[in-house]
């Protein structure tokens, strides 16, 4: 995930953010960590239950959701159990990006 949140964070022209949904105690302490460690700059970094955000209609079998989208419509919705998320996922989803670029 750190190498996705780097790619995005990096991004030109796009607004990111990354959810964190659970319900542990010691999440707040992780995120930082994770911000930190991987010295993201530009991505806000949330916290919701693990139901996540009303409205979203995340997928419940998956571990990792990564939407992309624009105007308020989802351009793209790529959802990974934790062990199928790997450099082809993230190549995929890196891939899509122009998909919220294009104006």
């Amino acid at each position: 995930m750190a190498s996705l949140v780097k790619q995005i964070d990096s991004t030109k022209g796009i607004n990111s953010f990354v959810i964190f949904l659970s319900d542990e105690e010691n999440i707040k302490d992780v995120a930082v960590k994770f911000a930190e460690t991987n010295k993201v700059k530009n991505t806000v970094f949330a916290i919701d239950n693990v139901a996540g955000p009303k409205g979203y209609k995340l997928s419940k079998d998956a571990e990792i959701t990564v939407l992309l989208y624009t105007g308020g419509e989802v351009k793209a919705n790529h959802a990974y159990r934790k062990s199928d998320f790997n450099a082809k996922a993230v190549a995929a989803i890196v891939k899509d990006i122009p998909k919220i670029l294009e104006k």
